[in-house]
């Protein structure tokens, strides 16, 4: 696997970090790749990986976070990126907390590996919606408190509709949906970070982030999710997916770059 995406993983590297040394931006693909191979890996296990072993190898660290939050019958936005093993966390979540789980995704070209990728996340309760239908689900589900996924480090197919800003030392179009629909149904928002503890181990924390979504300020729970999630890649950067070409685009000149918030 080591030569999988090369040009593209040490050029994001080198973008991201460009106060570090050669030397330690190939050392940091060098540790991507490592976790990478055990990615996936474990992605296949995941195929067959049982409800036990799901519950021994990824641990809810504070459930209380979102248990708190059903019991007054409210309904969340959970915003992540992909950091350690999400399709760990896709079959383990829905038993983790009380909330009826729905995650946001974006179907994949090929039909038969998108329907194999429905069936694998979702065999152990996760309900996987195409985000083409995302506002029909979310009225749908008014009276059901709900946790609403979303993947929030992936590439906009629209750049002039992102939320354009800063992470990892440059600009980066940001999707806007988390924040969009937590502002509109005034729902909290919550950032999940997974943590490596040891090949094929992982825990998952809850993070509090916003529990008045209205009265937020535009921009401000986009800030808050994206810079979380810059924190903790800044921490362990060997753990994002620096294989993804996040910044194939480019900001159009019409397009405001918006300044850090104040507090965030």
């Amino acid at each position: 696997m080591i030569g999988y995406r090369k040009k593209v993983v040490i050029e994001n590297i080198k973008r991201s970090f460009p106060e570090k040394s050669k030397e330690e931006h190939l050392k940091i693909a060098k540790d991507f790749y490592h976790h990478f191979c055990d990615l996936i890996v474990e992605s296949l296990k995941v195929f067959t990986i049982g409800r036990e072993e799901v519950k021994n190898r990824m641990k809810f660290l504070n459930p209380e976070v979102m248990n708190a939050y059903f019991d007054q019958g409210k309904s969340v936005i959970m915003a992540g990126g992909h950091f350690n093993n999400w399709e760990l966390f896709a079959v383990a979540i829905d038993e983790a907390i009380k909330h009826k789980s729905i995650a946001i995704y974006k179907p994949l070209t090929n039909k038969f590996f998108d329907v194999k990728m429905r069936e694998t996340r979702g065999k152990y309760g996760l309900n996987m919606i195409a985000i083409k239908d995302v506002k029909k689900i979310f009225d749908e589900n008014l009276e059901t408190p709900s946790t609403f996924i979303f993947g929030t480090d992936q590439s906009p197919g629209n750049v002039n509709k992102a939320y354009w800003m800063n992470f990892l030392n440059q600009e980066t179009a940001v999707l806007f949906g988390a924040e969009k629909f937590a502002k509109e149904y005034d729902y909290p928002v919550v950032f999940a970070c997974i943590h490596k503890v040891r090949r094929g181990f992982y825990t998952l924390e809850f993070r509090d982030l916003v529990s008045d979504s209205a009265k937020r300020p535009y921009g401000e729970i986009t800030q808050l999710h994206t810079l979380m999630l810059e924190k903790d890649i800044l921490n362990d950067p060997q753990f994002w997916l620096w294989s993804h070409r996040r910044w194939k685009k480019n900001r159009p000149a019409e397009v405001e770059l918006h300044k850090t918030i104040e507090n965030t």
